[in-house]
């Protein structure tokens, strides 16, 4: 059975992330404020992409949540509250929550990046505990909620993204040959520059000695 829930912008995504690491690393605070959680979604650090959104466009986020119940607002008090309701509508236990929460505030990582991303939302014994819980996220009866990416020219590992926003697009690296192969064909030519210059000059040399000989 396919996932129910339709795919989520970079924003909406953003703001269910920050909502969850809040709760965890600074709960005091949480439920959020709207000014809180705009601050969050554009905290320079911890984020990837960075970005600078706007109040009114992470309230039309959280609106879209709510309808999903991926947000919830708490009533009473001065100021709207919002928390998040992730791992109840996704089902899925607390150590999954924790990788989508990173996936979705980080972008696309490896097992062992995530191990340590994810250290103040759920500690995990080793990264073969991270591998496991993503490859029953990848495997969900319900629809699977991550993807493992193809692995990068150069990488040691594969990286793992999250299905929130659909699938994601894999990224296409520049063409390795292109610089090496033009580096070579300015080599190349140099020498064959180099060549005719050292047979012209030997052949100077030998008409010098030619008419130097009786």
């Amino acid at each position: 059975m396919a996932n129910p829930l339709p795919p989520l912008s970079l924003l909406e995504t953003r703001v269910l992330g920050t909502l969850f690491e809040k709760q965890l690393t600074v709960p005091d605070s949480y439920p959020l404020t709207l000014n809180a959680l705009v601050s969050g979604c554009n905290q320079k650090t911890s984020r990837s992409p960075v970005m600078e959104a706007t109040d009114a466009e992470v309230q039309a986020s959280v609106d879209n949540l709510r309808r999903l119940n991926l947000v919830m607002e708490t009533s009473g008090g001065r100021v709207a509250r919002y928390s998040h309701n992730l791992d109840r509508v996704l089902q899925v236990p607390a150590q999954s929550a924790a990788l989508l929460a990173s996936l979705m505030l980080r972008g696309p990582q490896t097992a062992g990046e995530l191990r340590i991303s994810c250290e103040r939302l759920h500690r995990f014994s080793d990264i073969s505990a991270v591998q496991g819980f993503l490859e029953e996220l990848a495997a969900r009866p319900a629809g699977p909620l991550v993807v493992e990416l193809a692995r990068l020219p150069g990488a040691r590992e594969n990286r793992w993204a999250h299905l929130l926003s659909g699938t994601p697009q894999q990224e296409t690296p520049a063409p390795a040959s292109s610089a090496p192969v033009a580096s070579c064909d300015a080599e190349v030519a140099a020498l064959k520059e180099r060549i005719t210059r050292l047979e012209a000059e030997v052949a100077i040399l030998k008409a010098q000695v030619a008419r130097l000989s009786p």
